[in-house]
């Protein structure tokens, strides 16, 4: 009964694990997918999603700086991909 006991919480422990291992890995691949994605990709995916935007040129350097900053708020962005989108309109 005893040994039973152990091999269940063994068990119990090692689907634990595992199922931390694979979210870990599986957000590491959609890290990876996130990353490997262009500014203007990024922009169409997050910010038409929303609403119609601007031409890149409706804005200034500085003044994309601060929209970027606002809107990865907004939608969630991490600072990489805020990065990328405002590069990409600055451009």
């Amino acid at each position: 009964m005893k040994r039973k006991n152990i091999q269940a919480k063994m068990w119990i422990t090692m689907t634990g694990v595992l199922t931390v291992l694979l979210i870990v890995f599986g957000s590491c691949a959609e890290n990876q997918k996130i990353a490997a994605k262009s500014g203007a990709q990024l922009w169409a995916e997050n910010c038409q999603r929303c609403h119609n935007t601007p031409s890149p040129a409706s804005f200034s350097h500085s003044q994309w700086v601060t929209i970027g900053m606002h809107m990865q708020t907004r939608a969630q962005l991490t600072d990489k991909e805020r990065d990328k989108i405002v590069a990409f309109l600055q451009q």
